[in-house]
């Protein structure tokens, strides 16, 4: 007779459990802390031109009413608002996966800008802000005497 050793930690039973860990765990790495909710809100892009920068920043649902856009020390962009729940009053919300509440977003520029010459708009939930350079921050021609 043949003696085999059972190993407990094998068979069906113990890989349906591992995959339900498993399954529990990307669960929860992927749900949202308190903290962590607003880290990066709103996604931006900003680029530099000659004569300014602009940025673009992801703001769907949001009016220009809604925000306030601040430049401090002429070279901090400050957006702040506040996306509100949707209510539905004959509903029951099953999801819901677009978070809401108040934001603030500082981005620090890498050159003066004049605040009294900024712009902003919004379009399709994108805002679009254009930042023009201050005088002191754009390459001046120096003309070399011989």
């Amino acid at each position: 007779m043949r003696l085999s050793r059972i190993n407990p930690w094998s068979g069906p039973l113990f890989n349906q459990l591992n995959r339900l860990h498993s399954e529990m765990n990307r669960l929860f790495e992927r749900w949202p802390n308190e903290e962590s909710r607003f880290e990066t809100f709103p996604p931006v892009n900003l680029w530099e031109e000659a004569d300014g920068f602009r940025l673009e920043a992801e703001l769907p649902g949001l009016k220009l009413e809604d925000l306030d856009i601040t430049v401090t020390g002429r070279n901090q962009l400050t957006i702040k608002g506040e996306r509100k729940p949707e209510v539905t009053e004959n509903g029951q919300a099953h999801r819901q996966e677009r978070m809401f509440g108040s934001f603030v977003r500082t981005l620090t520029l890498p050159a003066l800008v004049d605040e009294n010459k900024v712009e902003a708009r919004i379009e399709h939930g994108v805002l679009h802000v254009y930042l023009p350079k201050h005088e002191a921050a754009k390459p001046r021609k120096i003309q070399v005497k011989g």
